[in-house]
C-alpha cells in the first residue's frame, strides 16, 4: 500500500478532528474477519510425513487432505480418493477424485501419492508412519489417476493406512516451514510460539471455506486461554480448555459450550526395559495404586470416562472382559511385598523405591500428576515429577529416555484395531512405529501377526481382542481416562458440529461475526 503525505493544519476543532482521523490511519488488519483458534501448544512442524504431535496433525487438517479419511462411526470412507477397489486379497487399488488442485495450482495425481508414500517408507525420512506399511511389496501409478498398493500378505485394515495426508511430488524437507496441500486452508504465514495464520484456499474441491482464514494462536497456559475467549481475544478453543474451566465458563455471558462423546485416550506410558519396571508386577501394582474415577469426577469434572484399555467402548473390536485393576491400593502393596520390593518403615517416610514421571507444562497434567504422587506416595513409592515443554518431552520418549510419562492418544489414532500393533508389537519400536515404552512379549507379537492376515471382522476381532487381555495383564501401559470432547466457543459461532474424532477440517464450516477482534 503506498502511503501518501499529509499536511496537517490545525483550524478549529474541526480541522484537529480532521488531523487525528488522517494522521492516525492504519492499514486494514488482513487477517479481519479470520476464525480466531486457541491452542495449547505449537506444531514440532508442519509436514504430515513427520507429524506424531497434537499441534502438527491439526495444522495437516486444515492444510492438507487424507487419500481416505474417517467418519463418525470411525469407519474409512474416501477423501481425495473417489473410491477403493480390492481385485485380491494382496491388492489394493485406488482411483483418485478429477480436478484436485494443490495451493501452488498444480492437478493432483498419482504422482503425488506415490511420492508421499515413498518418502514415508524411506527410512532416510523418519516418519513415525513407516511401520503401518510393513506388508506393502510394491506401489504403482498405471496412469494419473491409479495409484495400486500390493501387499506381501493380506491386511484386512489396510484402508486405515489410506488415511494418510498427500504431500505434492518432490515437496522435499520444504515442507516442515512452509506446507503446500489440496486443504481448505492454504499457509500464509507463522510466527513461532505465536500463531499460524491460514488464509482460505477457494479452489478447496468441497468448496470454500465459510470464514476467510483461520489464526491458529498459540497460548500454552490454560487460564490465557479462558481469558482470551471472554474478552474475545479468541473466537473457539477445542479440547484446549481444562475441565475446570470449562465449567466456570459454561453460562457465561458471551460464550457457550459444545460436547460430545470422544475417543481420546489418557495413559501413563512406562518404559518396560527400565530395571525396575520391567517386571509386570511392579507395573499391576502401580496400576492398582491410581484412582482414576477420582481423575474423572473431580480433576475432569466427569467430562470423560474411565479407560481399561487403548481402544475406546466405541471400537467395533474392543474387549469388553479386560483384566482391570481398579483403584486398591492394600492390594498394590500386597503386590508391591510378593514382588520383593518391601516397605522398609511401614507407614513411615521412607519408601520402597523412586520413579520419575515426566509429564508436559500443560497445568492439568501438573494437576493429574500431583493425584498420582499422591496415590503413590499411599503405597510407598516416591514420584519425583519433572515438567518440560512438549517438543523435549516428546523426544525424551521417542528416545525411550523415561521411566513413565502421561501422554494422549488423540483423534482418529484409536479408530482402528491396528493401533494395537503400532504401539504393542515388538517390531513397532521407534523411529518406525509407535511402542516407545519398548514393550516385548512374543505371544501378543503372534497374535497381532495373526489379526493383521485375518480375513473377516469376526476373526479379527476374537485375535485383538486376545491382544487386549495379555497387553492389560502386563500393563505397559496404565490407562486412565477417554476424554468428553469439549469446545468453548464466543456467542456468534456458528457451524461447529463435534464428532467422535476431533478433526480440524471441520472448521471449514464455521463462521463468525464480522466485528473485528482485538488481540
Amino acid at each position: 500500500m503506498t502511503r501518501r503525505g499529509t499536511r496537517c493544519g490545525v483550524v478549529g476543532t474541526l480541522a484537529l478532528a480532521v488531523l487525528f482521523a488522517s494522521c492516525g490511519h492504519r492499514a486494514p488488519d488482513p487477517t479481519a474477519g479470520y476464525l480466531i483458534v486457541g491452542i495449547g501448544a505449537a506444531p514440532n512442524g508442519f509436514d504430515p510425513r513427520l507429524a506424531s504431535d497434537e499441534g502438527s496433525e491439526r495444522v495437516a487438517q486444515l492444510v492438507y487432505s487424507r487419500l481416505m479419511e474417517l467418519d463418525d462411526s470411525l469407519r474409512t470412507v474416501p477423501g481425495l480418493a473417489e473410491r477403493l477397489d480390492r481385485p485380491d486379497p494382496l491388492t489394493w487399488v485406488v482411483t483418485l477424485r478429477e480436478g484436485i488442485r494443490f495451493h501452488d495450482g498444480h492437478l493432483l495425481t498419482s504422482a503425488d501419492v506415490l511420492y508421499t508414500f515413498r518418502t514415508i517408507l524411506d527410512p532416510a525420512t523418519a516418519s513415525p508412519l513407516r511401520g503401518a506399511y510393513r506388508a506393502v511389496r510394491q506401489i504403482e501409478a498405471p496412469d494419473a489417476r491409479t495409484v495400486r498398493f500390493v501387499l506381501t500378505e493380506p491386511v484386512e485394515s489396510f484402508p486405515m493406512q489410506l488415511v494418510v495426508a498427500i504431500v505434492p511430488e518432490g515437496a522435499g524437507t520444504g515442507l516442515r516451514t512452509h506446507p503446500i496441500g489440496t486443504g481448505p486452508y492454504r499457509f500464509g504465514s507463522a510466527r513461532a510460539d505465536d500463531r499460524i495464520v491460514l488464509d482460505r484456499f477457494e479452489g478447496y474441491f468441497r468448496g470454500p471455506a465459510r470464514n476467510p482464514g483461520i489464526v491458529l494462536r498459540v497460548l500454552p497456559d490454560d487460564t490465557m486461554r479462558g481469558l482470551e475467549l471472554q474478552h474475545g481475544g479468541v473466537d473457539v478453543v477445542i479440547n484446549d480448555v481444562p475441565p475446570d474451566l470449562v465449567h466456570a465458563l459454561d453460562g457465561r455471558p458471551g460464550l457457550h459450550v459444545v460436547t460430545a462423546p470422544g475417543t481420546d485416550y489418557a495413559y501413563i506410558g512406562i518404559n518396560t526395559r527400565d530395571p525396575l519396571l520391567s517386571d509386570a508386577r511392579v507395573r499391576r501394582a502401580l496400576a492398582l495404586a491410581v484412582n482414576r474415577q477420582a481423575i474423572v469426577t473431580h480433576l475432569r469434572r466427569s467430562l470423560a470416562g474411565v479407560a481399561t484399555g487403548l481402544l475406546p467402548p466405541t471400537s467395533w473390536a474392543a474387549a469388553a472382559d479386560l483384566p482391570r485393576f481398579d483403584y486398591d491400593p492394600e492390594a498394590a502393596r500386597r503386590a508391591l511385598d510378593a514382588a520383593g520390593y518391601r516397605d522398609p518403615d511401614g507407614e513411615g517416610p521412607a519408601v520402597r523405591f523412586q520413579l520419575t514421571l515426566r509429564i508436559s507444562t500443560n497445568e492439568f497434567a501438573r494437576l493429574q500428576a500431583t493425584v498420582l504422587q499422591e496415590d503413590f506416595r499411599a503405597i510407598g513409592v516416591g514420584l519425583d515429577v519433572r515438567q518440560y515443554e512438549f517438543a523435549t518431552l516428546f523426544a525424551d520418549v521417542v528416545k525411550g529416555n523415561f521411566q513413565l510419562v502421561t501422554l494422549q492418544w488423540v483423534g482418529g489414532a484409536v479408530a482402528d484395531p491396528d493401533i494395537l500393533r503400532r504401539v504393542f508389537h515388538s517390531d513397532q519400536m521407534p523411529p518406525g512405529g509407535f511402542n516407545r515404552g519398548r514393550y516385548a512379549n512374543p505371544e501378543v507379537d503372534r497374535l497381532l501377526d495373526a489379526a493383521t492376515r485375518a480375513s473377516g471382522e469376526e476373526a479379527r476381532r476374537r485375535l485383538y481382542q486376545e491382544v487386549q487381555r495379555r497387553v492389560a495383564e502386563d500393563q505397559p501401559y496404565i490407562s486412565l481416562w477417554y476424554r468428553t470432547n469439549a469446545a468453548v466457543l464466543r456467542d456468534g459461532v456458528t457451524g461447529l458440529t463435534l464428532g467422535t474424532v476431533i478433526d480440524f477440517e471441520r472448521l471449514a464450516r464455521v463462521s463468525r461475526p464480522a466485528a473485528p477482534i482485538v488481540y
